[in-house]
């Protein structure tokens, strides 16, 4: 658990150069065998902690563009009568 707390208080940008940093090993072929799999597990725990960070901007951004009637703004309604 501590491993999942450590990631979760990276930022954004320190999760994805750590989660490059892992796949250049991990492509490089020169991890042995156990550091192999303990890259890889972290890699998908940083993957996963990127995902939701990038879903909860997406989120966000959603919510500014739509009004307070629930709809989205910049789009043109258009009437179908």
């Amino acid at each position: 658990m501590a491993e999942e707390a450590d990631i979760a208080a990276l930022s954004f940008e320190d999760a994805l150069k750590e989660l490059e940093r892992i796949v250049a090993r991990l492509e490089s072929g020169e991890a042995q065998l156990q550091e192999a799999i303990d890259l890889y597990e972290r890699g998908d725990q940083l993957r996963r902690q990127c995902a939701a960070r990038l879903d909860a901007a997406q989120a966000r951004i959603e919510a500014i563009r739509t009004d307070a009637e629930g709809r989205p703004t910049g789009t043109t309604a258009f009437n179908a009568g």
